[in-house]
């Protein structure tokens, strides 16, 4: 068996990402939560929004979104309304039961990651990979 030790560096990233978000996902699942539920939950965190806008922020369809979005107002972890400046737009917003779900999501986060010898360093090198790759999509901050 090859040693990851010889992989090739994309090799090793996408490895580590899966296994990192499979045990993410694992987390998020002990407390009814999905890494989507998770973004949209982080998103509303600026006030209310519409569903095409959490999709585009989220960087995904918006039927995906409508999903997300109707499985965690299934939970009670945000509501829809229609807006009232635009009647064609919906509004989701963040319950507070959907705010002490993100809270407690947010916690679970450490089990998830293993231990590193400098997590700060880590996360900008990560931020420094992502920049880069994504074209500029991603501004820096």
């Amino acid at each position: 068996m090859e040693s990851p030790q010889d992989w090739p560096t994309g090799r090793l990233l996408s490895t580590a990402a899966r296994l990192v978000e499979h045990a993410w996902a694992e987390r998020l699942e002990t407390v009814g939560l999905t890494h989507a539920g998770l973004i949209a939950l982080h998103l509303l965190g600026e006030g209310a929004r519409s569903q095409s806008d959490l999709a585009r922020s989220a960087r995904v369809q918006l039927q995906t979104m409508a999903r997300t979005v109707e499985r965690l107002e299934r939970h009670g972890h945000v509501t829809r309304q229609r807006d009232a400046a635009d009647a064609r737009r919906v509004l989701v917003a963040r319950t507070p039961e959907g705010a002490a779900l993100l809270e407690q999501a947010q916690r679970l986060e450490s089990e998830a990651l293993p231990p590193v010898s400098d997590p700060a360093a880590l996360r900008a090198l990560l931020l420094e990979v992502v920049r880069s790759a994504s074209g500029g999509r991603f501004p820096a901050s």
